[in-house]
């Protein structure tokens, strides 16, 4: 029997990439646009009954500075307002570094919270990368080294503007997945970089992690941006989504309206976003 009304309904905003900047033409990006795109979705997002908004990184192109013009537009919400950040994010100048989780009102670099019997889990995919732990801090050393082996191995996801989970990182997932299932809730996971189907975008342990997603039976899906023509997977019942990015194109927005229910997910996507119904195991 189908579920009548749903468990958890939220928002997803991906990679809005703001900056008051002139527009990346060869990508299609048009950074400040997407103040006027946010505003749309905001109101649009308002209208709802929703139990929050996410944002799956990448708020800011670059700049520190970029994200007061932003998060303003994000005030607007009458939702609970949640973040991860982006490989992006942390273009900023080298003494901030430690600020970017802070800005965005996020207690920890990952984290995780329950509503209705559904366990939205948010994980740092740039926790290992070249570019987000400050200098001399020895996740930079153990970056070098986890992209050194993926270039070796001629991985497509071998690039200096993707990152890693954490080992500290996937004991804490690992815990909040049992959890979960000794709870008897379904899971989304929420990461800035894809995991599945193979991509050039895609975390650098991404096999590892979506490993341990696959293998929980609690896992219905994982959802990020990072990529910003989006994606969609399915591997061993649980399903991978990759939302298109806002900042993309002069006028078309991209954002969804996301309703769980006990037997399916339904994505009502808007602007270039597909809509999508997701059954669940």
């Amino acid at each position: 029997m189908t579920s009548s009304a749903p468990r958890l309904r939220f928002g997803i905003i991906a990679d809005p990439q703001y900056a008051a900047a002139e527009p990346d033409l060869r990508l299609d990006r048009y950074f400040v646009n997407s103040l006027d795109k946010l505003s749309e979705a905001v109101r649009r997002l308002n209208a709802e009954d929703l139990d929050f908004v996410l944002t799956l990184g990448d708020v800011i192109d670059r700049g520190f500075e970029n994200f007061d013009a932003v998060l303003s537009v994000y005030a607007g919400l009458r939702h609970e307002c949640l973040f991860l950040p982006g490989n992006h994010d942390f273009k900023v100048e080298e003494a901030r570094l430690g600020e970017v989780h802070g800005r965005l009102g996020m207690a920890a670099p990952y984290y995780d919270l329950v509503r209705n019997g559904c366990r939205i889990v948010v994980i740092e995919g740039s926790d290992i990368s070249l570019f987000a732990p400050p200098p001399g801090d020895p996740r930079r050393a153990t970056a070098e080294e986890m992209l050194r082996a993926l270039q070796q191995a001629g991985a497509v996801n071998a690039q200096t503007w993707n990152g890693g989970v954490g080992a500290a990182q996937l004991v804490w997932l690992s815990e909040r997945l049992a959890l979960a299932e000794e709870a008897g809730e379904t899971v989304i996971v929420m990461g800035h970089y894809p995991l599945f189907p193979h991509n050039e975008h895609n975390l650098w342990n991404a096999e590892e992690v979506a490993g341990l997603l696959v293998r929980s039976p609690a896992v219905a899906a994982y959802f990020c941006g990072h990529n910003h023509t989006g994606n969609y997977g399915e591997l061993g019942g649980t399903h991978f989504v990759n939302f298109r990015g806002m900042v993309d194109t002069e006028r078309e927005n991209a954002f969804a309206l996301v309703e769980v229910f006990d037997d399916r997910i339904d994505i009502t996507g808007f602007g270039r976003e597909p809509s999508r119904r997701l059954a669940l195991r």
